[in-house]
């Protein structure tokens, strides 16, 4: 992964309010559809809303991570 998809991506839920041990949960399950669907995405620009709206694409681990966040 790239330095900055790796940058975009802490720094997204970083600021979330996400644990860190759900943060680094995420980041690893996301990993390859943020690099397959939202990589021109900069930090700040919403990550979490582009992979949300490719939802219907995404692997399920990266769906199980972002329903885990919405629940805290």
């Amino acid at each position: 992964m790239s330095r900055l998809s790796f940058a975009a991506i802490a720094f997204v839920v970083a600021f979330s309010g996400a644990s860190s041990a759900q943060s680094a949960d995420t980041r690893g399950a996301c990993k390859a559809d943020y690099d397959k669907f939202c990589a021109g995405i900069a930090p700040g620009g919403g990550i979490v809303a582009c992979l949300n709206a490719k939802r219907d694409q995404l692997s399920t681990t990266c769906k199980a991570a972002l329903d885990s966040r919405k629940k805290k």
